[in-house]
C-alpha cells in the first residue's frame, strides 16, 4: 500500500464504487490508528485477493466528491492520506536539483561524483528521483505535484527548494530557464520568459509560497541580492559549517566567518529569511569545540539565522577526507558522542529558530566509519521525553494537527538584536506551547542599506520589513475556510496588522513584504500594492 500507483480516468471510474464501503468503514472508525485502517482494508480486499492501496483510495474518494455521489470529508481524506506529515506544516515542499556543475569550493569533506551536483550521492532519494528525470525541471517538479496529490496531499501551496550545487556559480541564462520551467510545472501552462511565468503564477492553482535557493557566502554582494529578487527568490540557503577560521582553512571551505557575517547582513537587509547548514565533526574539530562554535550562531549578533540544518560530517570513500583518515588525522564521532552533541545543541536554539534537520539523509553503505543512524531526530525526541531537557525550536512546537480554539491561542513576540535591524517574532502560541503562526518583522537599523552602501532597492528605503509569515496546520486549499484548523482563519491577517502598528510606532513610513509570487494577491486584499519585487504599503506613524 505504498507508492502511488498510475490511474486512467476510466480505472478510477470502475474502482470508485468497489471502494465506496471501505471509505465508509474508513469513515466511520471511531478510534483511527494504522491497526484500525489496516483492518478496514483487510476486510474489503479486492476480488483477487489483493489490498487496496492508499492512492487509490485518495483517486476513488476524489471521483466519488467530483461526480456528487459522496460529500466532501475532509477526515477521511486524512486517514487515507499517504505520508500526512508532509504537508503538516502548512504548505507542500517541492523540492528540486540542478544539473551537475562545477563547484567554486574545494572542501575536502564533499563527495565527488560525475553524476551529481557536488556534495551529493547518486542513491540519496531526492538525487535519485533528479537522476530519473535528466535532471529537467519541469519533469521533476511536475512529477512531484503528481506524487503529492496521487498521496491525498493539496498543492495549492508551494513551496520550490532548488537543490544542487553552488546556485551563484551557474550561469544566468541556464539560472532563469531552470526556474521558468520550474514555474511552468506549477502553472499547468507554457511561458516565453520568467516574468511571464512569474505572472501567471499569481493567479495560478498552484502557487508559489516560497522559492528556496542555496548558494555560498563569498558569492553575496548587492548585485546578487537583486538578481536573486528577480528570480522571485525568498529564502537563501548557506553553509556556514563553522564559524572558527581555522577549521574553515582545514576543510578548504574557501570562506571566511566574516564574509559569512557580511553575507547574512546584506540578506537580512534585503528581507531574506535565512537558513544557515552547520557541520559538527570537521577536520580540526572536537566534541567541546563544536559545542563552543554552535553557540556563536546565537552570540553573534550577525548570525541568528531563522532556520537550522545540522549535518554531520560523513566520512566517504570518494571525499579527500577519507584520504585525511587513512593517515590517523581524523576521527569521526561514534553515535553516542553525536547524539550527545546534537542534544546539547538543539537545547541552545532559541524560540524564533527552526531546526530543519539533525542528520544528511545518506545511505548508511556510503559511510566508512562513524555515525549511520538514520533515525537520529526521533531518538533525540525519545531521550528528551524521557527527561526533563526541552527544545524550544520552531520545528519542535509547531502544531501538527492544526486543530485549535480560537480561546486557546495567545499573542506573544520574541524580540532579539541583530547587527542589521531590531527582529520582532510575533506569534500566536497555546496554553501548552504549541506555535500556531508566525511573522518575522525586521526593523533596519538604515533601511534599504547594509553594511555603508546602498542596496539599490527603492521599495525598501524608509521600510520595515515582513520577512515571512507562516501559519501552521495541515495544508488546506486556497481559500478554503475549515474552523477547527488553523490556516485560513484570519490569523495570518491579525499578525500583519500587529507588525503594522509595531512598525508605525517605531517610526517607519512604510512596510515592505518580501512577497513569493504566489502571495501577492494575498497582500494586494490587504492594501499592499507591488513595488518592483516587493509588496509595499504607507504606514501612518505611531498608529
Amino acid at each position: 500500500m505504498g507508492r502511488p500507483t498510475e490511474l486512467s480516468p476510466a480505472r478510477v471510474a470502475e474502482l470508485a464504487p468497489a471502494v465506496a464501503g471501505l471509505l465508509d468503514d474508513i469513515a466511520g472508525l471511531r478510534r483511527y490508528g494504522n491497526d484500525a485502517f489496516l483492518s478496514a482494508v483487510r476486510r474489503h480486499p479486492r476480488p483477487d485477493g489483493g489490498l487496496y492501496r492508499k492512492s487509490e483510495l485518495v483517486a476513488a474518494y476524489r471521483w466519488l466528491v467530483a461526480e456528487g455521489i459522496r460529500e466532501a470529508d475532509q477526515t477521511l481524506l486524512e486517514r487515507i492520506r499517504m505520508k500526512p506529515v508532509r504537508t503538516i506544516s502548512g504548505v507542500t515542499p517541492v523540492t528540486v536539483l540542478t544539473k551537475p556543475w562545477p563547484c567554486p569550493g574545494k572542501c575536502i569533506f564533499c563527495p565527488t561524483d560525475v553524476r551529481m551536483p557536488k556534495s551529493y550521492l547518486h542513491d540519496e532519494p531526492g538525487a535519485m528521483r533528479a537522476e530519473q528525470h535528466g535532471f529537467d525541471p519541469f519533469e521533476q517538479v511536475a512529477s512531484r505535484i503528481q506524487a503529492f496529490e496521487a498521496n491525498g496531499h493539496g498543492t495549492e501551496k508551494i513551496e520550490l527548494l532548488v537543490l544542487g550545487g553552488t546556485w551563484s556559480s551557474y550561469p544566468r541564462d541556464y539560472q532563469t530557464w531552470f526556474l521558468r520551467r520550474c514555474f511552468d510545472a506549477m502553472n499547468g501552462s507554457e511561458s516565453t520568459g520568467l516574468s511571464e511565468a512569474h505572472a501567471v503564477n499569481e493567479s495560478a492553482l498552484r502557487r508559489n509560497v516560497g522559492l528556496v535557493l542555496e548558494t555560498r557566502p563569498d558569492h553575496i554582494d548587492t548585485n546578487e541580492i537583486r538578481w536573486l529578487r528577480d528570480l522571485g527568490c525568498t529564502k537563501v540557503q548557506m553553509g556556514a559549517q563553522s564559524l572558527d577560521d581555522r577549521i574553515l582553512r582545514m576543510n578548504r571551505r574557501g570562506h571566511t566567518v566574516q564574509q559569512m557575517r557580511d553575507a547574512m547582513i546584506r540578506l537580512r537587509a534585503a528581507g531574506f529569511k535565512l537558513v544557515l547548514h552547520w557541520m559538527p565533526n570537521l577536520h580540526g574539530a572536537t566534541i567541546e569545540s563544536d559545542r563552543e562554535d554552535f553557540a556563536r550562531l546565537w552570540d553573534d549578533e550577525s548570525l541568528r539565522p531563522d532556520e537550522l540544518k545540522i549535518y554531520s560530517t560523513q566520512l566517504l570513500p570518494n571525499a579527500e577526507l577519507h584520504e585525511v583518515w587513512k593517515r590517523g588525522e581524523y576521527r569521526p564521532y561514534d553515535d553516542a558522542e553525536l547524539l550527545d552533541l546534537v542534544l546539547d545543541c538543539k537545547e541552545m536554539v532559541p524560540r524564533y529558530c527552526r531546526i530543519n534537520r539533525v542528520y544528511r539523509d545518506i545511505p548508511g553503505n556510503n559511510v566508512v566509519e562513524g555515525c549511520r543512524l538514520t533515525n537520529m531526530r526521533q531518538m533525540i525526541q525519545d531521550r528528551m521525553r524521557d527527561s526533563t531537557r526541552r527544545c524550544v525550536c520552531i520545528r519542535c512546537r509547531e502544531i501538527r494537527s492544526g486543530a485549535v480554539e480560537a480561546h486557546q491561542l495567545h499573542e506573544r513576540s520574541e524580540v532579539y538584536a541583530t547587527s542589521a535591524a531590531t527582529e520582532h517574532f510575533l506569534s500566536f502560541d497555546t496554553d501548552d506551547d504549541q506555535l500556531a503562526g508566525y511573522l518575522r518583522l525586521s526593523l533596519p537599523d538604515d533601511p534599504g542599506h547594509a553594511l555603508g552602501e546602498s542596496l539599490g532597492i527603492e521599495a525598501l528605503e524608509s521600510a520595515a520589513i515582513v520577512r515571512e509569515i507562516h501559519v501552521y496546520g495541515r495544508a488546506q486549499e486556497l481559500g478554503a475556510r475549515d474552523h477547527d484548523r488553523t490556516q485560513h482563519r484570519g490569523l495570518g491577517t491579525q499578525l500583519l496588522r500587529r507588525a503594522e502598528r509595531i512598525a508605525g510606532e517605531a517610526g517607519y513610513s512604510r512596510m515592505a513584504i518580501i512577497a513569493s509570487v504566489g502571495t501577492r494577491a494575498w497582500y494586494a486584499e490587504r492594501g499592499y500594492r507591488l513595488s518592483g519585487t516587493y509588496m509595499n504599503r504607507d504606514l501612518a506613524r505611531g498608529d
